[in-house]
């Protein structure tokens, strides 16, 4: 099968690498040309000038790109030249809605549209360990799991079109509660005076612990905070999950706050810093005028 990529950001270009390898890989896109280019350069793989050539030259597409916009631009670039039977696998996160139009805008053509959205951060997708959720026809899943296999450890169908997007949103409502827990507990950490490296091995093994935990607790002790999931995104899947709920008349109070605290992160130029940077806001609660702690 001849697999072609769309979105080489932080986790697509370690994604189209893993592809590669698995020897499925033979072109690149991405809008911007320049990194397209290099990539296929490091691969010896074709980096075609548009989508509409893109797609005419492959069975089956991968695209990994950072909203619902971008999903359904990079849908109508291919859908004038995507053969009848190819695969298009879209990793984004997205709204269920918007994989049920892309599923459409294809169909006409006889390309077939799963939604993939994925988790596991830059980590799983350079690791090839990404946990995948994917939506749409159960046949279309069982031609694609080949592909998906060569980027995740855990591949699960969760029903007809949409349904990866709603599974994929029910794990971004949780890290949310995780991100603000572990900031939380970790500003809290600091200001008891605790020796914060030794903490996080210690509860790293502990019930409480988490993969970002492990993973994330170690930005927050060193007080910086290198893209892995960028703010910005989770505010945008957050909006998902509320107007997912939305539509059952609920308001999820987990979901509520963190867009508040990613709102203030953004205001405050901090939007492209890792989720982790919650700790900053959680690290001033500690901090209001230099109050000591009682006795």
């Amino acid at each position: 099968m001849r697999v072609g990529f769309v979105g080489l950001g932080a986790m697509g270009a370690h994604m189209a690498r893993n592809l590669h390898r698995a020897g499925f890989l033979s072109a690149v896109w991405n809008r911007t040309g320049e990194k397209a280019r290099a990539l296929a350069g490091e691969l010896s793989v074709q980096a075609p000038p548009t989508l509409a050539a893109l797609a005419s030259s492959i069975d089956a597409l991968v695209s990994c790109v950072s909203d619902d916009d971008d999903v359904l631009a990079v849908v109508q670039g291919i859908a004038p030249t995507a053969r009848s039977g190819a695969l298009v696998l879209d990793c984004s996160t997205i709204g269920a809605e918007t994989a049920r139009k892309a599923a459409e805008l294809l169909r006409p053509g006889g390309a077939e549209f799963l939604d993939c959205p994925v988790s596991g951060g830059v980590e799983g997708a350079r690791d090839a360990t990404l946990a995948i959720m994917a939506g749409g026809a159960s046949q279309a899943f069982e031609r694609a799991k080949p592909v998906l296999e060569a980027l995740g450890k855990t591949v699960t169908h969760f029903g007809p079109t949409g349904s990866g997007q709603a599974a994929k949103a029910t794990n971004q409502i949780m890290v949310a509660g995780i991100v603000e827990a572990v900031a939380e507990a970790m500003a809290f950490a600091r200001a008891q005076g605790l020796p914060l490296d030794k903490l996080i091995d210690t509860l790293g093994k502990g019930a409480g612990s988490s993969w970002y935990f492990v993973h994330r607790a170690p930005n927050m002790a060193r007080g910086t905070f290198p893209p892995g999931f960028r703010v910005r995104l989770h505010a945008k899947d957050l909006t998902i999950c509320r107007d997912m709920a939305a539509r059952f008349g609920v308001t999820l109070p987990v979901v509520e706050r963190m867009l508040d605290e990613y709102a203030e992160l953004i205001a405050r130029g901090y939007g492209d810093e890792d989720v982790s940077a919650t700790f900053r806001l959680k690290a001033e609660l500690f901090e209001p005028a230099g109050k000591a702690p009682r006795a």
